[in-house]
């Protein structure tokens, strides 16, 4: 996985757009952050629980970012370890963390 085909895949989700935040490249759904870059990885925001479930399923994808906002569930992916799949599922799961509702709902009923 590159970093280009990540991006495609977070933008391809409703509503996403791309930003920055403190000077890195990030991806918004209704100025919510649910993914970021950083250096030649990519940020996304689970929760605690997701967290631990994807890294113990996939610890060589998945890691929790050092400090205080891993702790909160902030996860480090491995693009170089990572399929399209995987990466597409992290995606939508941090996407729905902080997605309306009603978007939410409504991505759903179309699946």
């Amino acid at each position: 996985m590159t970093l280009d085909q990540a991006r495609k895949l977070a933008l391809a989700l409703p509503e996403a757009v791309e930003s920055s935040h403190m000077g890195h490249p990030d991806f918004r759904v209704r100025k919510k952050i649910f993914a970021s870059v950083h250096k030649s990885r990519l940020v996304v925001k689970l929760t605690p629980e997701q967290q631990s479930i994807m890294v113990d399923a996939e610890p060589r994808i998945f890691a929790p970012i050092p400090g205080g906002w891993g702790n909160q569930g902030w996860t480090a992916i491995d693009l170089k370890a990572c399929d399209k799949l995987t990466m597409k599922s992290a995606l939508l799961t941090a996407w729905k963390n902080v997605a309306p509702k009603k978007l939410v709902a409504a991505l759903d009923a179309d699946s």
